[in-house]
């Protein structure tokens, strides 16, 4: 008897235009390459995904399960259960120096939804939307999605990585509808001065539209070090009723899976809209979660185990800093917050002909890659660690600019020896050569 042969089933194209025109997070992209090299048997130094690696604090956890013991697993207001909201309300309020009622918090499921919602709600096809780059990818992933242009504002190493208004200024136009900030930063921990953070809100009282709204993410706000305080833009005169403050639960109690995030709009009007959103897409948040959170922000067990990771991501934070800067061809400066750290690595792409190797790429491989690209993959898939290139941090503008965004958000002993492994592959010329050679995993 012949056996019967099927045709591979056919790659699905007729999707809406608007799918080719949303980006990702290649945090995520790269997990199936990491999977691909263990099922090999070797081991793979995690430093690219922003999740602290501290369990979430015992106090918060005896919450959510003493919740979902009361049984608070049904449907919930979508806007947030009012008691979280009155506690975000009253902790975004003291801390910022601001009077924030309640109908202006919207409870989320994680800090990463407004950023789309808030294109959604205030972009209409052509206007232009402000972003840092590097920054988060998915400030630029949505831009194009919704028909809005995309105007990075790149962030310069020898500025710390943060910005001036005499930097923003010259970006905005009639057009501008949105301003993305984003202190600390991610990916390079960039925290902006006083200074700078007073000419951004000069610059964007006397020139931002009075229809534009600032994004100011805020969520790694509890990771700061040597001291530093954080200081929201929306504190400063004239900025609150043209902020959106957002922030979570993800970084500051590590507690990424627990998806609670939200934001506080200017006005209740403005809030209501976001609610609308949550209706329409996520009915609501699990109350379980949000009591929670509640409870994150109000004990004062949060303060010290948020303290106890702070301190040993400064102590890995100097190990790394101190390692990278001794490799041949590589500089870092020491971020003043969040938990990465964005190594320059342009002299060891020349080193190892990273630059040679992506400009005889063929042009539809090029465009996908960059020299840090290629240096990352390399470092991946012969040396074993994880990191992220440039371009996965805002692709417009990115050529030329060759960096690494490299987590701490990992234990100090495989940091060592992740260290290790990139001056080891920072030297390794003939294994580059040999991997561009194989013409696998090149972007």
């Amino acid at each position: 008897m012949t056996a019967t042969i099927q045709a591979p089933p056919q790659k699905f194209t007729s999707f809406a235009r608007r799918i080719n025109a949303l980006g990702t997070e290649n945090a995520f992209k790269i997990g199936p390459y990491i999977r691909e090299i263990e099922t090999r048997g070797e081991r793979v130094i995690k430093c690219n995904i922003g999740e602290p690696d501290f369990p979430l604090p015992k106090h918060i956890a005896e919450e959510v399960k003493r919740q979902i013991d009361l049984d608070q697993t049904h449907y919930v207001d979508p806007q947030g259960i009012e008691p979280l909201r009155k506690t975000i309300a009253k902790s975004i309020g003291e801390s910022r120096g601001l009077q924030i009622t309640p109908d202006r918090v919207v409870v989320f499921p994680g800090a990463k939804p407004p950023i789309g919602f808030t294109q959604q709600a205030y972009c209409n096809p052509g206007d232009e939307v402000i972003y840092p780059s590097p920054g988060f990818p998915i400030y630029e992933s949505f831009i194009r999605f919704m028909d809005s242009v995309p105007v990075p504002l790149h962030l310069l190493e020898e500025n710390g990585f943060a910005c001036s208004g005499d930097e923003l200024a010259p970006l905005i136009s009639n057009n501008t509808r949105l301003v993305y900030l984003n202190f600390p930063s991610n990916p390079t921990g960039g925290v902006a001065t006083e200074d700078q953070l007073e000419g951004l809100a000069d610059v964007i009282r006397h020139k931002l539209p009075a229809n534009a709204r600032v994004y100011s993410d805020e969520v790694y706000e509890d990771i700061l070090f040597d001291g530093a305080k954080h200081r929201s833009v929306a504190s400063l005169p004239g900025m609150e009723e043209r902020t959106i403050i957002v922030s979570g639960v993800s970084k500051s109690y590590s507690w990424t899976g627990g998806r609670v995030g939200w934001a506080v709009f200017p006005t209740a009007d403005e809030a209501a809209v976001f609610k609308n959103l949550n209706i329409n897409y996520f009915s609501c948040i699990p109350a379980y979660n949000q009591y929670g959170a509640k409870l994150a922000i109000e004990s004062p067990e949060s303060a010290k185990a948020i303290k106890k990771m702070v301190d040993a991501f400064s102590e890995r934070r100097g190990l790394v800093v101190r390692a990278l800067n001794a490799i041949p061809g590589v500089t870092c400066r020491m971020p003043k917050g969040a938990f990465y750290v964005f190594p320059n690595i342009g002299g060891a792409c020349a080193n190892i002909g990273a630059i040679d190797a992506h400009a005889a790429l063929p042009a539809a491989v090029r465009v996908k890659s960059s020299p840090s690209t290629l240096f990352q993959l390399f470092l991946l898939f012969r040396h074993g660690v994880a990191t992220l290139d440039r371009k996965s941090f805002g692709v417009i503008g990115a050529e030329g600019k060759h960096y690494l965004r490299i987590s701490i958000a990992t234990g100090i002993d495989d940091l060592e020896e992740a260290m290790m492994r990139v001056a080891a592959a920072a030297t390794d010329r003939d294994g580059f050569r040999k991997f561009v050679e194989t013409a696998e995993h090149l972007y």
